[in-house]
Protein backbone atom coordinates (compact mmCIF):
# COMPACT_ATOMS: atom_id res chain seq x y z
CA UNK A 1 0.00 0.00 0.00
CA UNK A 2 2.81 2.43 0.81
CA UNK A 3 4.48 1.99 -2.57
CA UNK A 4 1.11 2.42 -4.25
CA UNK A 5 0.51 5.76 -2.51
CA UNK A 6 3.94 7.04 -3.46
CA UNK A 7 3.58 5.84 -7.05
CA UNK A 8 0.12 7.43 -7.24
CA UNK A 9 1.47 10.77 -6.00
CA UNK A 10 4.35 10.65 -8.47
CA UNK A 11 1.95 9.82 -11.32
CA UNK A 12 -0.35 12.69 -10.33
CA UNK A 13 2.67 15.01 -10.25
CA UNK A 14 3.65 13.94 -13.77
CA UNK A 15 0.11 14.47 -15.07
CA UNK A 16 -0.09 17.94 -13.49
CA UNK A 17 3.34 18.99 -14.76
CA UNK A 18 2.48 17.84 -18.29
CA UNK A 19 -0.88 19.65 -18.24
CA UNK A 20 0.74 22.85 -17.02
CA UNK A 21 3.47 22.58 -19.64
CA UNK A 22 0.88 22.21 -22.41
CA UNK A 23 -0.49 25.56 -21.21
CA UNK A 24 2.99 27.07 -21.27
CA UNK A 25 3.30 27.12 -17.49
CA UNK A 26 6.28 25.76 -15.61
CA UNK A 27 6.41 25.73 -11.81
CA UNK A 28 10.11 25.22 -11.02
CA UNK A 29 9.45 24.02 -7.48
CA UNK A 30 6.65 21.60 -8.40
CA UNK A 31 7.38 18.30 -6.70
CA UNK A 32 6.53 15.86 -3.95
CA UNK A 33 6.62 17.33 -0.44
CA UNK A 34 9.38 15.20 1.06
CA UNK A 35 8.21 15.71 4.64
CA UNK A 36 4.97 13.87 3.85
CA UNK A 37 6.99 10.80 2.84
CA UNK A 38 8.19 10.49 6.43
CA UNK A 39 4.85 9.71 8.05
CA UNK A 40 3.72 6.22 8.86
CA UNK A 41 2.00 5.44 6.66
CA UNK A 42 3.33 7.96 4.14
CA UNK A 43 0.72 10.39 2.82
CA UNK A 44 2.60 12.09 -0.01
CA UNK A 45 1.42 15.56 -0.96
CA UNK A 46 2.23 17.48 -4.10
CA UNK A 47 4.03 20.75 -3.41
CA UNK A 48 3.05 23.37 -5.96
CA UNK A 49 5.67 25.77 -4.69
CA UNK A 50 6.10 29.41 -5.42
CA UNK A 51 5.65 31.36 -8.62
CA UNK A 52 5.94 34.93 -9.77
CA UNK A 53 2.86 37.16 -10.28
CA UNK A 54 2.88 36.62 -14.05
CA UNK A 55 2.69 32.85 -13.61
CA UNK A 56 -0.04 33.24 -10.98
CA UNK A 57 -2.10 35.25 -13.46
CA UNK A 58 -1.51 32.68 -16.21
CA UNK A 59 -2.67 29.94 -13.83
CA UNK A 60 -5.81 31.95 -13.05
CA UNK A 61 -6.56 32.24 -16.77
CA UNK A 62 -6.08 28.53 -17.31
CA UNK A 63 -8.26 27.72 -14.29
CA UNK A 64 -11.04 29.89 -15.66
CA UNK A 65 -10.81 33.08 -13.61
CA UNK A 66 -9.61 35.09 -16.59
CA UNK A 67 -6.81 36.58 -14.53
CA UNK A 68 -9.12 39.25 -13.12
CA UNK A 69 -8.81 38.25 -9.47
CA UNK A 70 -7.38 40.91 -7.24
Amino acid sequence: MTREKVADAEAALDVLAAALERCGIVLPSLGIDLVTYCGQPPRPLIELGRCNPETARRLAVVLGDGGGAS
